[in-house]
């Protein structure tokens, strides 16, 4: 059994909230200060929007394009010991919408890491297996403050326009020799000119086909045993598809055929409600409102995921896909209680 030695959503917590449409709205419940949040308006095809703490609050970026990092003070302006407050910017705070937050805790704002032959600045947690590293150029190594080899790497540059660079430990042997766009639908390819070297329990690397002359973030993930996991399933077409045991109950599932031009796909234990079956899905790399489509069900169980739809995005015959899950309750937790399904 899956035992950790803390609360899953004191490090990881979906939040569902409603615009107000005014300045300084408040999100609590959220249980920590969010060191990530990645914000989508569930009710109109708006951009995703993401903020972290060592990027400094206003700071924007969009996984669902490529544009450059923008300043705006109407939307996230603040990270709050129990959540954050947005503006009156429609993109996260329109009148009577409805909006969905995934919040990551890392370590704040960081601090200077010099692990790697290029300074980075790192907000780490060790805990729960998450980072936030920012640092400036390519061609190098640069530390990511996790102590253990991260399983998925997403980074993009802010102050140029490029696409989200995506790794995963499951597209093949070596983690350097891949990559995928979390913000379009393109299959894996074969490139080590972008990642520059394999990651260790210290560093990751980047090569020249990075933007240069520019600074980066990447957000890294380590497994962690009942709160987090990376791994891989193969399809089979039908509506009794693959059970992915994951020594939890997930909180939120992102998933995506690596060898199609399917769309990334997410799943989440608030949308539209608490219960079995899930079928409302968001996409990171397109704006679409939230979605309820029978063809994407998925359930969320006690130890794992069981893909329940025909889609290709979630379950064509023999298709190869990837995931990452963050836990709601791992099997047995810190408080000694087993997790149910829901």
């Amino acid at each position: 059994m899956a035992f950790i030695n803390f609360q899953p959503k004191d490090y990881f917590n979906t939040k569902l909230y409603t615009g107000n449409g005014s300045n300084s709205h408040a999100i609590t419940g959220v249980g920590f200060e969010p060191s990530f949040v990645w914000i989508k308006d569930r009710t109109n095809s708006y951009d995703h929007c993401a903020f972290d703490q060592p990027r400094g609050v206003s700071q924007r970026i969009y996984p669902n394009n490529a544009q450059v990092q923008s300043t705006d003070n109407d939307n996230l302006v603040s990270f709050d010991s129990d959540g954050f407050t947005v503006d009156d910017n429609g993109i996260t705070n329109h009148n009577g919408y409805n909006f969905v937050s995934w919040n990551w805790k890392a370590n704040g704002a960081g601090s200077s890491n010099t692990d790697g032959s290029i300074t980075s600045t790192v907000s780490a947690s060790t805990t729960s297996g998450f980072s936030i590293v920012t640092w400036t150029g390519n061609s190098g190594s640069i530390g990511h403050g996790l102590g253990k080899k991260p399983a998925m790497l997403i980074t993009k540059s802010l102050g140029a326009t490029g696409g989200w660079y995506v790794t995963h430990k499951s597209l093949s042997a070596e983690m350097q020799d891949n990559y995928m766009f979390l913000n379009d639908t393109s299959a894996n390819s074969t490139n080590n000119d972008i990642w520059g070297g394999e990651p260790t329990t210290s560093t990751f690397s980047v090569g020249s086909g990075l933007i240069g002359n520019t600074t980066h973030v990447a957000y890294c993930f380590a497994p962690i045993k009942g709160f987090s996991a990376m791994g891989s399933y193969t399809g089979n077409g039908n509506a009794d598809g693959a059970f992915i045991y994951t020594g939890m109950s997930p909180a939120l599932v992102i998933l995506k055929n690596s060898a199609t031009t399917d769309s990334w796909v997410m799943f989440d234990n608030k949308r539209p409600n608490p219960y079995n079956v899930i079928g409302s899905i968001l996409q990171p790399n397109t704006n679409i409102a939230e979605t309820a489509n029978s063809a994407f069900n998925i359930d969320f169980v006690s130890s794992g995921f069981k893909i329940r739809g025909t889609d290709s995005a979630v379950n064509a015959s023999g298709g190869s896909y990837i995931y990452m899950a963050f836990s709601d309750q791992s099997i047995v937790s810190s408080n000694g209680v087993p997790a149910v399904a829901r």
